[in-house]
């Protein structure tokens, strides 16, 4: 037994029986029949036996499943800044978060094509109570983050975590993905929330927070893309935190939300691999004593790197000039992809509801707004 066993993903040993488990389970098998259109059953069946690591099951399988999201549901996926990247290093990916599924899978199909350390990535538990996600999400290396816990076993939870992912990064050499805040952002502002640092500087023992943060290797990671699929889902909840109500999700919102992001229309999608965070954290070191005031800083630092990195598309342009009632951004659209986009807003939502319409469009512009405070 270790102490890590609620939260990791399956080891290799366990892969086989695992997929065997779910093999003709109905999910598993449109899952397949999405991935493979034009093979029988009986294929992949047959490919199920030869599986025996994670790794197996990502390359010979999950990989042509993000394939054919890709092919699917969008115009293209571009990537800058991996480049830079060492293939024999493994980094923790702190990142922007707009969909549950898709921001993990494509980061490791680029990784993967790259030739670069892929990642075990955190998901809530909230998001896998349904067995079959829980067993799909194991196969793909995701480690769960537990939700709802009271105060005090939150807080073992979270230092078993902290722990768990400094392993994997210095004594596994295993890539780790987590995102930037609790939760996708909603409304188009990437900001990353304290408690994540606060959660990861747990395990940090007696070395400086500094020190400590340099080893993790951080790379802050920027996902934008053209059309969010789940944009009109966000809305309910949007919508009660400006009138500073209670939100309370539906038994099956997360899953809905989950084959949204899959198969809705995402147009172009751009991921883009920060610098590694270095000198700056010795500047950090230098500048604050007080802990807090390191953390702020640092969350400041992969904030200013997500943003200033972030892809802006015609959508977000659009949204800003409709938003602001301004032609300032005409020329980065043509008039056919404004009129593209109002016709796909109409569909979405009640557009004679000014405040539904308000949400909607600060959601694509307010990226226009906050890489602007960096170009002033």
């Amino acid at each position: 037994m270790s102490k890590f066993d609620d939260i990791r993903p399956f080891y290799d040993d366990e892969v086989n029986d695992a997929l065997k488990s779910v093999a003709k389970h109905p999910m598993m098998k449109a899952l397949m029949r999405f991935t493979f259109p034009d093979q029988d059953e009986e294929f992949w069946l047959g490919q199920f036996k030869d599986i025996h690591s994670i790794s197996d099951f990502q390359h010979h399988f999950i990989a042509y499943t993000v394939r054919q999201i890709l092919k699917q549901s969008s115009e293209g996926l571009s990537t800058s800044g991996f480049e830079d990247l060492d293939k024999d290093t493994a980094y923790l990916f702190v990142s922007s978060h707009r969909d549950i599924v898709l921001d993990t899978s494509l980061l490791n199909l680029v990784l993967l094509d790259e030739g670069l350390v892929m990642t075990s990535s955190a998901i809530g538990d909230n998001l896998v109570q349904k067995s079959f996600l829980h067993i799909l999400a194991k196969l793909n290396r995701n480690f769960l983050v537990q939700r709802g816990l009271p105060i005090r076993e939150q807080l073992n939870s979270s230092k078993i975590m902290s722990e768990y992912i400094y392993e994997l990064l210095t004594k596994e050499n295993r890539s780790v993905w987590i995102a930037q805040r609790e939760g996708r952002t909603k409304d188009g502002n990437d900001a990353t929330q304290q408690g994540v640092l606060k959660m990861l500087a747990m395990a940090a023992g007696e070395q400086s927070l500094t020190d400590f943060f340099k080893s993790l290797k951080i790379v802050p990671l920027s996902i934008s893309y053209e059309y969010d699929p789940t944009d009109v889902l966000k809305m309910p909840q949007l919508m009660a935190k400006s009138r500073n109500e209670v939100y309370i999700k539906d038994k099956d919102e997360d899953f809905t939300t989950m084959l949204s992001g899959v198969l809705g229309q995402k147009k172009r999608i751009h991921l883009h691999a920060g610098k590694v965070l270095g000198t700056e954290l010795d500047e950090i070191g230098s500048e604050f004593d007080n802990k807090n005031k390191q953390l702020q800083a640092i969350a400041q630092v992969i904030d200013d790197s997500i943003i200033r990195n972030y892809k802006l598309w015609p959508t977000n342009f659009i949204a800003y000039d409709l938003l602001h009632k301004t032609s300032q951004y005409s020329g980065c659209y043509t008039e056919n992809e404004k009129m593209l986009f109002e016709r796909r807003m109409e569909m979405r939502i009640d557009i004679s509801d000014a405040e539904l319409k308000q949400s909607f469009l600060a959601m694509y512009a307010n990226p226009v707004i906050n890489k602007n405070k960096y170009n002033k």
